[in-house]
């Protein structure tokens, strides 16, 4: 809940002519048409923070998929452990959403992590994920990505080692490619969690983590530009 819209056309200004590589910034619902304008023919991305799963209607406070795509959006969080926490979020709305957001060309972000002291965290994860994909068919795995996001790393300066990220999401890999076969390989798996200029390449060249889903170390044009050329550079020689 962060930029107001002149900020916003600013940050885009910026961040846009300096990019090495596409970028999706995701931002309040208040500032995605300055954003798609402010982005058009550049390498900056506009995606939306949520949705809802109805396609219109009563839904009074709610934003839809056709919404969204109005205003220039291309892709949307989905799932972030903040509207599982906060507002109540289940595994059943994350599934709907995910659902909507293929059906009306959206790219959803699938996000997926566990609290601190879960026991069995491996297993809490992909339950997580196998609940959001059911339904998903072999041929729409590519217009998924999935975020691997410990709670206990959102905002709190820890983070989960390279090793324990690439564990996680390795074993996420495997479970769709017992179901999906070849066709996992098209999913593209984000980690997040306090992820920074700083660290974000000793992420990346972990085999199975293809970009990073970045929180307030976003909001500086420079930090954001820095990351996303690191990653670029990173990804382009793995």
């Amino acid at each position: 809940m962060n930029m107001l819209t002149e900020r916003a056309r600013g940050f885009a200004k910026q961040v846009a002519p300096r990019l090495a590589s596409a970028s999706v910034v995701c931002a309040p619902f208040t500032v995605l048409s300055v954003l798609s304008e402010a982005a058009k023919g550049t390498m900056l991305k506009v995606g939306a923070q949520d949705m809802y799963f109805q396609e219109s209607g009563a839904y009074t406070g709610e934003i839809s998929a056709g919404m969204l795509l109005d205003v220039g959006a291309g892709y949307v969080i989905v799932g972030h452990s903040e509207r599982r926490l906060y507002f109540g979020e289940t595994d059943a709305d994350v599934r709907r959403k995910v659902e909507t957001a293929l059906k009306n060309g959206l790219i959803p972000i699938v996000c997926c992590g566990e609290p601190l002291d879960t026991e069995a965290p491996k297993d809490f994860v992909k339950a997580q994920l196998i609940a959001a994909l059911e339904g998903v068919s072999g041929e729409q795995l590519s217009n998924i990505v999935v975020a691997y996001e410990p709670v206990w790393a959102i905002g709190t300066g820890k983070t989960a080692t390279p090793e324990v990220a690439q564990d996680m999401i390795g074993s996420l890999r495997f479970v769709l490619k017992e179901r999906f076969g070849d066709a996992a390989e098209e999913v593209l798996f984000l980690y997040g969690g306090s992820v920074n200029e700083k660290n974000i390449a000793e992420f990346l060249v972990c085999d199975d983590i293809d970009g990073a889903l970045v929180g307030g170390a976003s909001l500086d044009p420079d930090s954001f530009v820095q990351m996303v050329n690191a990653a670029a550079e990173v990804c382009g020689q793995k």
